[in-house]
């Protein structure tokens, strides 16, 4: 086979999206809060978002509030918690056991501008949203609460009753 054939057939296949593999689909992204079975707490486990059951609006204010300030859930549940920031600073929503926050917020106190990348945690800017997607896989009564300096011991905290 003279040279020219040979470049002229490789050339045909390696154009072929057969060659490739696949189409022009784009593979999605990894998430950088990818659940897995490590991420596991007290309070649940990071959610697939494929799998969300039911999504719950939560609104933080300037006045140190999450509203709604108590939500209930079912055990098992996926849950995404979809976060306005309807005030002029920087707010946050963290879930944990209350013990678990405590803990959280003497490190933000003396770490203000410390950057978070839990799956249960989610910084908002002002007039942004956010969201966090978890699984409440145990029953009980946990928390959620803005850890920035004075925000919580404001009042900005809540009640997460998973039966």
């Amino acid at each position: 086979m003279k040279p020219l054939h040979v470049i002229a057939i490789a050339a045909a296949i390696l154009a072929s999206p057969v060659a490739f593999g696949h189409g022009d689909e784009t593979h999605p992204a990894k998430s950088p809060k990818a659940a897995s079975t490590s991420d596991a707490t007290a309070f649940g486990r990071p959610g697939n978002a494929a799998r969300v059951t039911r999504t719950i609006q939560v609104a933080m204010s300037d006045e140190m509030r999450f509203n709604p300030a108590t939500v209930t859930v079912k055990k098992g549940e996926t849950i995404r918690f979809a976060l306005a920031n309807n005030g002029k600073v920087l707010h946050e929503m963290v879930l944990g056991t209350s013990a678990d926050l405590k803990k959280h917020a003497e490190l933000m106190r003396k770490f203000p501008t410390m950057e978070h990348d839990e799956a249960y945690m989610a910084h908002v800017k002002p007039g942004a949203n956010g969201d966090i997607v978890w699984t409440f896989d145990k029953a009980g009564d946990f928390a959620f609460a803005c850890l920035i300096p004075g925000h919580s011991e404001a009042g900005m905290i809540g009640k997460v009753v998973v039966k």
